[in-house]
């Protein structure tokens, strides 16, 4: 049951207050902000009081010319940016009823996850729901994170965010798998001729250029912790790359090493194209699993994708 002051705010509360708040997060200035909502200053300036009296706090603190969200300014933008994106969904959701089709869910994953487990999933999905469109989009946790605050993901299945920062508070993460890592190198590489038994030295690895991921992604960031565990800078003349594919295809063309999800590096092996060098990491990468907002709508192709991510089969 609602309570008296969620019945109030509701009554309380207009889109038109909403639009506005994050009108001002995004241009910083209330002047900006009510050019792009068509008004006036004065007229927004006197509904940003408004919103604050129906919220009973004051949202932003005064930074110069523009206007910097305290932290309950930034509790409420983060439920009013959950709103939109419930509306945007709820839109598409319409206008794919319209068009009689089953919809579309927009999935963003990382690497680890895409051949394995995503695949799975995605196959069986699609068994029920054979005219549900999937769109995948394959990058970095902290790119997929922001596509998925923006809207433009449905669902990410990757890692938790950082969970200090105030944006993330009301991101869920529900772990699914453990994503171990491993060296590599063309199968001509010097390291890759030493005998298998033979544990490789961190030393031999800074011999050779290395590709790595680009900054901000969990990679890198266990990448870096490796080389000051060893007391080491990061090698000069990096190749500094998003991409495993591109890093493989490097790797496999030159003297080049780096380091990719082991069930890619056993894929590749395999089939004879790297080489899996006997280097084993002292950090290992944090668990993954499924993202989403706890006030984003879950309609039931979303709840079965989830069912299927978490259990593989779901009644």
């Amino acid at each position: 049951m609602p309570s008296s002051r969620t019945e109030q705010l509701l009554n309380r509360l207009r889109m038109r207050q909403i639009a506005l708040l994050l009108a001002i997060d995004e241009f910083r200035t209330l002047h900006a902000a009510a050019q792009r909502l068509g008004m006036t200053q004065p007229a927004a300036s006197k509904m940003l009081h408004e919103l604050e009296a129906a919220l009973g706090e004051t949202l932003f603190d005064r930074v110069g010319r523009g206007l910097m969200l305290n932290p309950a300014g930034q509790a409420v933008l983060n439920t009013f940016r959950g709103m939109r994106n419930s509306m945007a969904v709820l839109s598409r959701e319409l206008d794919e009823l319209r068009l009689g089709s089953s919809g579309k869910l927009r999935v963003g994953s990382i690497t680890a996850a895409a051949p394995t487990t995503l695949s799975a999933a995605m196959i069986r999905l699609k068994e029920d729901y054979p005219l549900l469109s999937i769109e995948l989009n394959v990058d970095t946790s902290d790119r997929l994170i922001e596509l998925l605050r923006d809207g433009r993901l449905d669902v990410v299945i990757g890692r938790m965010p950082d969970r200090a920062s105030a944006a993330n508070r009301d991101c869920v993460f529900t772990p699914i798998g453990e994503e171990a890592l491993s060296v590599v190198a063309g199968c001509e590489h010097p390291l890759a001729k030493l005998p298998a038994r033979r544990a490789l030295d961190f030393a031999e690895l800074l011999v050779y250029p290395w590709i790595v991921q680009l900054h901000g992604s969990p990679l890198r960031e266990i990448i870096e912790q490796e080389f000051r565990s060893h007391h080491a800078a990061l090698p000069r003349g990096l190749v500094e790359t998003s991409s495993f594919l591109t890093a493989a295809d490097l790797v496999a063309r030159s003297r080049m090493i780096a380091i990719i999800p082991q069930s890619m590096a056993t894929h590749f092996a395999r089939h004879n194209l790297l080489r899996i060098l006997p280097y084993r990491l002292t950090h290992t990468l944090s668990s993954w699993g499924s993202l989403v907002f706890h006030d984003r709508h879950i309609n039931p192709v979303m709840r079965r994708f989830l069912d299927l991510m978490h259990t593989g089969d779901s009644a």
